[in-house]
């Protein structure tokens, strides 16, 4: 399989993803990050990660992928990740795991710096090689 290669960011999707970034709620960790996915349908849905003084919280990309089930949709086609800074802010393993559920192998996962430029982008494989999904569970 040929790698997939994202397509460039729109500066509308980077003001997104970086407004939605801003208003994460991230007061323990000072960490905030933003997620945009694009769906099989064209549309974006967006997610910042939302924590709570107990230290669990909600990833910006479980947002992201909660906003998209919720409107009916089941496939990921592209996903967009900022942090801040300049250093890959790439998915925690449980949002590799979320985002396996509902990805494809062309799939792309694309990490942003801080000022929304790219730093890596990876296929599904690569983020969560030898996975576990839905084909592996027996038929309901």
């Amino acid at each position: 399989m040929a790698e997939t290669s994202p397509a460039p960011l729109s500066d509308a999707l980077r003001q997104a993803l970086i407004e939605t970034r801003e208003r994460a709620y991230a007061p323990y960790s000072r960490h905030p990050v933003g997620a945009l996915l694009i769906a099989e349908s064209g549309r974006h849905y967006l997610g910042c990660n939302v924590e709570s003084a107990n230290y669990k919280g909600l990833c910006a990309e479980a947002g992201a992928i909660g906003a998209m089930i919720a409107q009916g949709e089941r496939e990921i086609v592209t996903l967009y990740v900022i942090g801040p800074g300049e250093h890959l802010c790439t998915p925690c393993g449980d949002c590799r795991q979320r985002i396996r559920e509902f990805a494809t192998p062309d799939t792309v996962i694309v990490v942003l710096d801080g000022d929304g430029n790219p730093l890596k982008h990876y296929t599904m494989e690569q983020l969560l090689p030898d996975s576990f999904g839905p084909e592996n569970l027996p038929p309901a």
